[in-house]
């Protein structure tokens, strides 16, 4: 995860402490400390968190022969569905396998079965996503029917959204050209901000968090991820582009919603409150469960 990569790279346990400290003071992080640290980030998420690609990046200090390692996993786990699925169709397995940059190069980023391949019905698939799951390669986010406590048994497990465990292999699955242009320039927010997702979701995924998501009916308000405390339902927004928060502000103000207390907002942020949510940089995700204990 990201405080192991933090690790790899030299980082001391009382620097991590450090941010944590600031975290629930609510003081901003300096300027240099945001700019260091978001450098870091987005070296994590080209880099991802396997060990051997790790070492490599560390060692030679850039990226040279990561895409080669990384490509090579995606093969691998080709190969593992094809050892290792057991009773099911292996052909359907690598089918949703490839087809999960397609669908969160999407707008609402939602897996669509029946898009996977001319005339695919979701009684021929079953098993499939969970055994993805399963083995540790892909992340699922439910949407929740309403948005109320429990989290579990409150979702439509029909309605779901397929992200890799791994942010890097997400932007290695990607054209050469996209590839270049998110380790040159750093245009993270381009794939429609499906990266900054995929690895919220991966991180909230380590702190222990199963993956939820909420979107109505109407597509009037739609919320990233949701987690809890121990009174309250928490609403997760995460921005590729800072911009407005409507559906953050109308979960949090509106009486119906009467599970939700207070949000969180990440993106290119400093550390805040502005009374009705947090605002953190993603790279501070990884500490969040133990805010939301301690806090």
């Amino acid at each position: 995860d990201f405080e192991e990569f933090l690790w790899a790279k030299g980082y001391k346990k009382s620097q991590i402490e450090d941010m944590f400290e600031k975290m629930i003071k609510l003081v901003p992080l300096s300027k240099i400390e945001l700019d260091v640290m978001f450098e870091n980030f987005n070296e994590y998420m080209t880099v991802g968190g396997m060990p051997a690609i790790v070492n490599t990046f560390v060692k030679n200090k850039n990226y040279s022969g990561i895409l080669n390692l990384q490509k090579q996993i995606l093969l691998d786990y080709e190969e593992d569905i094809t050892k290792y699925a057991g009773g099911l169709d292996k052909g359907k397995i690598l089918n949703v396998y490839r087809k999960i940059p397609v669908f969160l190069g999407e707008d609402n980023k939602k897996f669509k079965i029946s898009q996977i391949s001319k005339g695919a019905r979701s009684r021929e698939y079953v098993g499939v996503v969970d055994w993805l799951s399963n083995a540790g390669i892909i992340n699922i986010c439910y949407c929740m029917q309403q948005l109320n406590l429990p989290l579990k048994g409150n979702y439509n497990p029909d309605n779901f959204k397929i992200y890799f465990s791994d942010t890097s292999l997400l932007i290695a699955s990607l054209d050469d050209e996209a590839q270049d242009d998110l380790r040159q320039n750093k245009n993270f927010n381009t794939y429609k901000g499906a990266i900054y997702e995929n690895i919220i979701g991966d991180m909230l995924v380590k702190e222990g968090y199963s993956l939820y998501f909420y979107k109505n009916e109407k597509g009037t308000i739609e919320m990233d991820f949701l987690v809890r405390d121990k009174s309250s339902l928490i609403p997760v927004e995460v921005k590729a582009i800072d911009g407005s928060t409507n559906s953050l502000n109308n979960l949090i103000e509106k009486e119906q919603y009467t599970d939700i207390k207070y949000g969180i907002k990440l993106g290119r942020k400093n550390i805040g409150f502005n009374n009705k949510f947090y605002t953190f940089p993603y790279f501070l995700a990884f500490l969040l469960k133990r805010f939301l204990k301690e806090k």
